[in-house]
């Protein structure tokens, strides 16, 4: 098999989600092996070129990109998968838009190995025509929908993002969704730093984690909090788009500047276990979430999430009674907030509900053995043809 990764934390879920899945195929018995590139945001990761990596029993090989790196064009990267393809069994892609996933694809197509397509969240309508809608136009009509058309399967985390990519009305392969699984929380404490520690002091603490991106719906998030009567809010996460200083603005224009801490960089380890022990509740406002790994993540420590209806993992929140899922708007988000905030009581049933269903269904074994059954699936399609 061979999925394909982005390097850095500072992509967000799609990162810790593949490489959870490549692990636990690992630990599965599969030999797992990744081709990407070395983008880094503005530089590149510093690993060797071309030469396997072992991260985690994952082997991985790094290719640069001398041109377009917007599109993460890698030549050598190309030619390898040419050259190695048909040594696997099953390709598995995860990304849409970027040029590693059509060489990928068509390599496999020519080598008639089958695979796997996981868009991550970025084919929905309304997103792409927020963002770069005729570059993205154009690339679909040009490359996407053929590569999703001729894939073995379309694999989506959440029957959200199953919905959203039936919006293009195209003729699909196998749709099949699969959640993402979560990793075990950190046991052991470590060091944390003094803004970590300021943050987790403030009681009681509403807790947002991960990319400080637009479509996280921040700017809705703090006029939620707004509404709301106690509290703490931290927005803590990776900031490439620069929008610390316009939410801090933001926050002070509502007046809530002093309930409010914005902490603009990355938090991993035990600093990242600091912040959910000390949240009463966990929310996510986004405007567009194909998932929202950090959900489950917040559920599976038994923190009470508030999410929109926009998020995939609010119908798992749903289902188990883990949290409130709320119309996208700050009226509705911030009497959510109030209500866990308000009732502990409450909070306290809902944390514990969602981290039974959590630990019981979300787990990456449980999430591999079930991506493992939809590889052996494409695979005995194959083999039937007549193509082993």
């Amino acid at each position: 098999m061979i999925p394909s990764y982005l390097p850095a934390v500072r992509y967000g879920g799609p990162i810790f989600a593949t490489h959870g899945l490549c692990k636990a195929l690992v630990a599965r018995g599969h030999e797992v092996r990744a081709f990407t590139t070395n983008i880094d945001g503005a530089g590149n990761t510093p690993t060797p070129i071309g030469l396997p990596v072992d991260l985690e029993g994952v082997q991985v090989r790094y290719f640069s990109c001398p041109l377009l790196r917007r599109l993460y064009w890698a030549p050598a990267l190309g030619r390898a998968l040419e050259s190695e393809i048909d040594k696997f069994d099953v390709v598995h892609l995860h990304s849409v838009f970027l040029w590693p996933t059509w060489a990928a694809a068509r390599a496999a197509r020519k080598a008639e190995i089958p695979y796997v397509l996981s868009p991550r969240g970025m084919l929905v309508k309304e997103l792409i025509r927020r963002r770069s809608r005729l570059a993205k136009s154009a690339w679909i009509h040009l490359i996407e929908k053929s590569n999703i058309k001729r894939a073995a399967a379309v694999h989506l985390t959440s029957e959200l993002e199953a919905l959203e990519l039936k919006r293009f009305g195209w003729q699909f392969p196998r749709l099949a969704v699969i959640a993402n699984g979560i990793d075990e929380p950190l046991t052991s404490a470590g060091e944390v730093s003094t803004d970590i520690d300021a943050i987790a002091a403030a009681q009681p603490l509403v807790l947002f984690f991960g990319r400080l991106s637009w479509k996280k719906g921040l700017d809705l998030l703090l006029r939620a909090f707004a509404h709301s009567r106690m509290g703490k809010l931290a927005i803590v996460g990776t900031d490439d788009e620069g929008l610390a200083p316009q939410l801090k603005r933001l926050a002070e224009g509502l007046r809530i500047a002093d309930r409010v801490c914005i902490l603009a960089r990355t938090v991993i380890g035990s600093e990242k276990e600091c912040l959910f022990a000390a949240a009463q509740l966990f929310v996510l406002s986004s405007y567009s979430e194909n998932f929202g790994n950090t959900v489950l993540e917040a559920m599976r420590r038994g923190v009470p999430v508030v999410v929109t209806a926009e998020v995939g993992a609010a119908e798992i929140v749903q289902r188990c009674k883990g949290g409130i899922v709320t119309e996208g708007n700050a009226e509705a988000f911030g009497a959510a907030i109030g209500q866990l905030l308000e009732n502990p009581g409450l909070a306290r049933t809902m944390g514990e509900a969602g981290q039974r269903h959590v630990t019981a269904h979300y787990t990456w074994a449980a999430t591999s053995a079930l991506m493992e059954k939809l590889y052996e699936s494409v695979n005995a399609k194959r083999r039937a043809l007549g193509c082993l």
